[in-house]
């Protein structure tokens, strides 16, 4: 019988793997400098810090330099493999684990049912054999990227072992929403700040890029509103401030300058030089105001309402896309089921679970595999 069976080889697993080893028993976003508490979400975000505390990004990129990966961090925090490419990442674990003559690494036969029964874990395999440990990690991920790996069955086989989860959503996500405005702007990207509200609640707000697409809205600031759009219900808006850096008032004065210096300029090209052409028409559609041939023709009201339009841009979401292009899970395994000091299980002895599998996650830019790695590695001491 096997000491520890760890289920799952993505972050949170080869880390788990790794740890307790080491104790004795594309392009690749591999962490955030930034990471910290207020970057994650769930019921309960505060599980994450204990572990967020003990393996700290900097340790993490500590922890890949003594395995030979060079890294590279860009401006915003981010932190990627010198190579800009996975397969290094990939790559250095499987050597990292190929070191240790006690790990059997198994591929290619996956689990079908985990039992627990006097104090063994007995997982059984869909080639009709079965592998038994008296502790188990559950490191199974989450459901999203369903095309590419994401899975359910970590929350099956935790159920089966007595625990429960929450509802469970796709986040770092697409956003959809009235497809008018946006599938007329297909490709076209914009720096802009982006607020999705119910109604005059605003739910969360996100400064960044976004992408217009056949569907909605793409782009990293989309994905960090995505979790709120994918569990917010019905009745939601995405409002866009096409020019974030000058109030209402400085837009309108800047369109009132436009109609003085450039009376010929024609009346669609109002924003040229300072929103993307095609943005720039699409937003004097939007507006409603008469159709002038020139901006000389503009009148004070219409000039009003073209200044609310590059500030409030407001499309109706539709929903989100689902599992299968999601970066992430929101919703997982309750967390207070959980020790965040060890990542063991409250109800069943020997048992621990990390990662994308628990009810943690994080904002788009390499928070999620940071928590996966440092929940990981806490799982992995067996304390």
């Amino acid at each position: 019988m096997n000491d520890v069976i760890v289920l799952g080889g993505g972050a949170s697993g080869m880390a788990a793997a790794l740890t307790l080893l080491t104790t004795g028993n594309g392009r690749c976003n591999l962490t955030n400098e930034h990471a910290g508490p207020d970057h994650y979400h769930g019921e309960r975000p505060e599980f994450c810090r204990y572990a967020l505390e003990q393996y700290p990004a900097a340790e993490t990129l500590a922890w890949f330099a003594a395995m030979g990966l060079e890294t590279v961090t860009e401006s915003d925090g981010r932190v990627y493999p010198r190579t800009n490419t996975a397969n290094s990442v990939l790559d250095v674990l499987r050597a990292a684990l190929a070191r240790y003559e006690s790990l059997t690494l198994l591929t290619g036969d996956p689990v079908s049912a985990v039992k627990h029964k006097n104090d063994v874990f007995t997982c059984a395999l869909e080639s009709g054999a079965a592998v038994q440990s008296s502790r188990l990690v559950l490191a199974c991920g989450g459901a999203a990227g369903s095309k590419v790996g994401g899975v359910t069955d970590g929350y099956r086989f935790a159920k089966a072992l007595g625990h429960h989860r929450t509802a469970l959503y796709p986040a770092l996500v697409q956003i959809k929403t009235d497809p008018a405005y946006p599938r007329a702007l297909k490709g076209v990207k914009a720096e802009a700040l982006l607020t999705l509200r119910r109604g005059r609640e605003a739910l969360a707000a996100r400064k960044g890029e976004l992408l217009f697409t056949e569907y909605g809205v793409s782009g990293p600031a989309v994905f960090d509103l995505s979790r709120a759009a994918s569990c917010g219900g019905e009745g939601l808006t995405l409002a866009l401030d096409l020019w974030p850096e000058r109030t209402e008032t400085e837009v309108l004065a800047w369109l009132r300058a436009r109609r003085e210096n450039s009376p010929a300029l024609p009346g669609e090209q109002v924003f040229v030089g300072a929103l993307h052409n095609r943005l720039g028409q699409m937003t004097v559609k939007y507006a409603a105001v008469t159709r002038r041939e020139t901006c000389g023709g503009y009148t004070e009201d219409e000039l009003t309402a073209l200044a609310r339009a590059c500030k409030g841009f407001a499309l109706p979401v539709t929903g989100v896309c689902g599992f299968d292009q999601a970066q992430v899970t929101a919703g997982g395994l309750c967390t207070d089921e959980f020790d965040p000091e060890t990542m063991k299980s409250r109800l069943v002895s020997g048992l621990y679970a990390c990662g994308e599998l628990l009810d943690v996650d994080g904002d788009c830019g390499g928070f999620n595999p940071q928590w996966g790695r440092a929940s990981g590695r806490l799982a992995g001491r067996l304390r």
